[in-house]
Parts: C-alpha cells; structure tokens; sequence
C-alpha cells in the first residue's frame, strides 16, 4: 500500500525564517501540516509579547494558509482543514526573565515549545557554545517542573551536553532535540554526539534532524543527499520511530 504525501502528518520541528505570506504559502505548497515557529531568541518579556501580537495579526491576515496550534487535536484539525498549524516556540527562554508565572502566560498564548538555553549561558542553564557547562540551575529545575505543569516541550537542541542531561533526568515529560546533526558525521559544537542523541531516545525524547548546511559533513557544499545520510545515520542510533525533522529553515 503506497501512502502519498497528501495524505500524511508532517510536521517540521522547527523553523525560523522572515515570516510573510509568501512563506506561509510555500508551507502549504510543500504539504505542512505543522511546524514549531519561532518567535523568541534573545527577547525579554515586552519584545516577547510584541512578537506574540504580531503572530496574531499573522493569523487573521493569513487564516487561508494557517491557524495556531494549542493542542496535538488543533494539528489534525490543521490537516482536516488544509491549512498549517503553527506551535509557537522559543529558542531561549530570556522571556521568561526570572519569572515562572510566566511561563503558564505564554502557554495560554500558544507557546508550546522552548529551547533551554541558545548557545550560551542564561538563568536556566548552558549552551552548546560555553566553554564550561554548569548543568541545570536550581531556578531551571523550576522552569522544568512547570514547563512539564503546563505542557509546554523542553527543547535542548542549543543547549550543553551536561545541562541537557540533567533536563532528560529531571523532566517528567519528553523532551527533544528538535532540530540537530550528528557529531559522528561532524564534529561541531551544535551537533550531537551518538552517545547524547541514544541517552536522550532511551528516556522518552525525540530527535529532529537538521538540514542546516553548515552542520553536515561537507559544510556549504552539501546536498539532500548529505540530508539523507544524516537522517540515516541518526535513525540507525536512535530507531525510526524517534526520529523526525527540524530544517531549521531560514
């Protein structure tokens, strides 16, 4: 039995672009059914919020081309409807400043996936890109058991390898590396080692492999077959079934 393109779930685990209908409508073009949007990086709470109001405007503007996604119900509907449902997420959490009551805020807003740190060190934890990691701080334990609270996914595809295995350890929800490569096909603070991407599938999470070039074996001069072989090579550490994709688009 052959299952078209049409007819299936596909869901990219995260992107990040300039968004305008022209994007929205190549998400429609290329059969999306939803994607995990981002809206903050570096952002405090204020310019957060503003991000957040213009998404909104995004949705009335574009209601032929997406609707926001609350619940994995609003992503079949999504399909039903023929159109593509948007997670709101953030690469950071520096909207949440030292605030857990904002986190149910946002929630209520339509963010349903944050990444817990964005190569560098914040209030919760430390990035890829730091020197030292110091794991997960005592206030990131507490935006962990919130974020698990209110259903909200602790993304650690930026994040330090000591700082993401205390997030697996101490969520009682999975977790994911929603857009990453692997270390084995190159060696790169943002890629994960066979290692990482194995602790973290063993204990519930998922995996979303990248397209970013930079992170594939030959750099700017890959190819959709590089893509291939990443994917491959992550499903053949992980299993099929915890394997997904995060183009990271831009």
């Amino acid at each position: 039995m052959t299952t078209r393109h049409d007819d299936l779930i596909v869901i990219d685990g995260l992107i990040i672009a300039k968004w305008s209908r022209a994007v929205f409508a190549d998400m429609r073009k290329g059969g999306l059914t939803a994607a995990n949007c981002t809206c903050s990086v570096w952002e405090g709470f204020e310019a957060t919020m503003r991000n957040i109001a213009q998404w909104k405007r995004f949705f009335r503007d574009n209601a032929d081309l997406i609707m926001p996604v609350h619940s994995a119900a609003d992503i079949a509907r999504a399909k039903q409807a023929g159109r593509t449902g948007i997670v709101l997420g953030f690469q950071n959490v520096s909207a949440f400043e030292d605030q857990l009551g904002y986190i149910q805020l946002f929630k209520e807003l339509g963010v349903g996936a944050v990444q817990m740190a964005y190569n560098t060190q914040n209030l919760v934890g430390t990035g890829c890109y730091e020197s030292h990691d110091r794991g997960l701080s005592d206030f990131g334990r507490e935006v962990v058991a919130e974020m698990n609270r209110v259903g909200m996914l602790c993304d650690l595809s930026h994040v330090g390898a000591a700082t993401s295995r205390d997030v697996i350890l101490a969520s009682t929800k999975p977790v994911a590396y929603t857009h990453i490569a692997p270390a084995a096909l190159k060696a790169h603070p943002r890629n994960k080692s066979d290692d990482e991407i194995r602790f973290i599938v063993e204990h519930g999470g998922f995996v979303g492999v990248t397209m970013f070039p930079p992170f594939l074996a030959r750099g700017s001069a890959a190819t959709v077959d590089d893509y291939l072989q990443a994917i491959e090579h992550v499903i053949s550490v992980a299993g099929e079934d915890q394997v997904g994709i995060g183009t990271d688009f831009t």
